[in-house]
């Protein structure tokens, strides 16, 4: 049995791609156009399919190496049959037969596919016609076309581009899969498209209808190798009822929403497990299957533990509100699914205890507003949020037992040595928490720089996953919209949240008489179980003492 060596094929991308995700293990048997890893150019994913079946004998990439066409991924023990339908029986005897057959038996079937091939290309010199098709989207489904790059009757090159789509994680554009005319475009700005849609018709000579080369039908391959995974809908073997007692049909329409690869979806689908319900740590949120494996752990122990901590909560059922007048319903877009679970979560897991006060923030604002003039000049815009991230900092610093995560399954306490702090965004898609990194290490410039920059990524969706990971410390400021105090949810693994309302002047009395100040409502909410409520008053009492004179931060 030889080994053949599997190369990066054309992506139709010049330069190096990087590897975001490596589907396959050592000694793995695999079939033909099986997707082995997973490439991030600039405009899509590609998954890279095995160009025969066979085993892997060795990987030779891992997760973020960057390759280009040629570059060696894996070795793969050849199976001596190019199907890859037959039985493991079969393969085990043709692994174990004379080489000198298998060779044999390669060359004989190598000869008949290249008379086929020759056979193929001598009857199609003439000129057909050939759909194009809207290839694998990485999942996304109803996708909109923001822009059409040809008209009618263009001649068009192989790899051009044809038009582009937007979905709500990335643009990418659809290339041409062959050279030829344009003889019908059946799509239009605004339309929504998914994998297998129909774009146009393209009139192709020559044998451009057929792949003329192996090391050219990556893109060719790329749609069909993400279909191989997934077996027809009538072969589909799932439970009637998933996790939480949603029907097939919704799970199935969550899903598909969801990024993340076909060979991904169908380990979902094997496990039973619902997609959507799992948070992705991939390059824009892709779930991987060390995501889907993590998942699938949880939700186990939690089973055998007897549910978890949220054992014994009933659920409810909604009225039919249709009954009641005209209603409209929409699906929840994965911001609101990931916010209401770890909400629930929070809630269901953490004792909270809310602590109210507030800070004269009259000499503050004076200050702030007195270096508009040099914020302009440095070109950014100066809000009190800076300021609040710089007190916090300084406040969990000198009482750092706000600074931990508690593992309740190891029974320990985890001290964090680093702050980075967490800066709750509104969003028009939701709720979303970027993490600004090492804030005591930062001056305010640099922090009013860091908040427009995240505010700017948050609302145009373009926050990966890192960067709303490791906060130690959540600020939620409703400062700008109202209210007088609320009781914002700890933001698990953290220990404690500081909710901002807004400013209001109020009389102090000072020095035998009422004196007009500007105070800053504040309400800390945190984790009874390691926080206590005199720590909690002097966390507020502490940030108050910092806002009122921010000299105190120099110290």
């Amino acid at each position: 049995m030889s080994t053949i060596d599997v190369k990066v094929p054309d992506v139709g991308v010049d330069g190096e791609v990087e590897i975001i995700e490596i589907l396959v293990e050592k000694g793995e048997r695999l079939d033909a156009e099986a997707p082995i890893v997973v490439l991030e150019t600039d405009k899509a994913t590609v998954e890279v399919p095995c160009p025969q079946a066979g085993k892997v004998a060795g990987i030779e990439v891992k997760v973020g190496d960057k390759v280009k066409e040629g570059d060696l991924l894996l070795r793969l023990k050849e199976s001596g049959h190019s199907g890859s339908t037959e039985n493991d029986d079969t393969e085990e005897a043709e692994e174990t037969a004379d080489s000198t057959t298998d060779t044999d038996a390669e060359e004989d079937v190598e000869n008949e596919s290249d008379a086929k091939q020759q056979d193929t290309e001598d009857g199609d010199a003439e000129q057909s016609l050939r759909s194009i098709e809207v290839p694998d989207l990485g999942g996304s489904e109803a996708v909109e076309v923001i822009e059409v790059l040809v008209a009618e009757g263009d001649e068009i090159e192989e790899e051009q581009a044809l038009i582009v789509l937007e979905s709500d994680k990335a643009t990418m554009e659809i290339p041409s899969p062959a050279a030829g005319i344009l003889q019908s475009l059946s799509v239009k700005m605004g339309d929504k498209l998914s994998e297998g849609d129909t774009i146009g018709e393209l009139l192709t000579s020559s044998g451009q209808g057929q792949a003329p080369n192996p090391e050219k039908t990556s893109t060719k391959t790329e749609s069909q190798s993400s279909k191989s995974t997934e077996p027809p809908a009538d072969n589909k073997k799932q439970p009637a009822k998933a996790a939480g007692g949603l029907s097939e049909k919704q799970v199935n329409a969550a899903a598909s929403k969801v990024h993340a690869g076909p060979a991904v979806r169908k380990l979902a689908r094997e496990l039973g497990a619902d997609l959507a319900q799992i948070e992705g740590s991939g390059p824009k949120g892709r779930v991987l299957k060390d995501d889907l494996k993590a998942y699938v752990k949880t939700q186990v122990t939690r089973a055998q533990d007897g549910g978890g901590s949220a054992a014994g909560v009933p659920g409810y059922k909604l009225p039919d509100f249709s009954s009641f007048g005209e209603i409209e319903v929409e699906a929840m877009d994965k911001i609101q699914r990931i916010t209401a679970v770890n909400m629930a979560t929070s809630w269901l897991n953490v004792p909270h205890v809310t602590q109210f006060d507030e800070a004269d923030i009259t000499e503050l604002e004076a200050f702030r507003k007195a270096q508009k003039p040099v914020a302009e000049q440095r070109g950014l815009k100066l809000t009190p949020m800076p300021f609040l991230l710089k007190a916090c900092a300084y406040a969990l610093r000198e009482l750092p037992q706000f600074n931990v995560s508690l593992d309740m399954e190891q029974q320990r306490v985890i001290r964090k040595k680093y702050i980075h702090i967490g800066m709750a965004v509104d969003t028009p898609g939701g709720l979303v928490v970027p993490v600004i990194r090492d804030v005591d290490k930062k001056s305010i410039w640099d922090l009013a720089r860091d908040c427009i920059d995240m505010a700017a990524r948050a609302k145009e969706r373009k926050l990966s996953p890192a960067d709303m990971q490791g906060g130690c410390f959540t600020i939620s400021s409703l400062g700008s919209i109202g209210g007088t105090a609320f009781t914002p949810i700890v933001n698990l693994p953290e220990v404690a949240i500081l909710g901002v309302s807004k400013a209001d002047t109020k009389p102090r009395f000072e020095e035998g008489g009422f004196v007009p100040r500007l105070m800053l409502p504040l309400s800390l909410s945190y984790d009874h179980r390691a926080i206590n409520g005199a720590d909690a008053a002097r966390f507020t009492s502490l940030l108050a003492r910092v806002l009122g004179d921010i000299r105190q931060l120099l110290l």
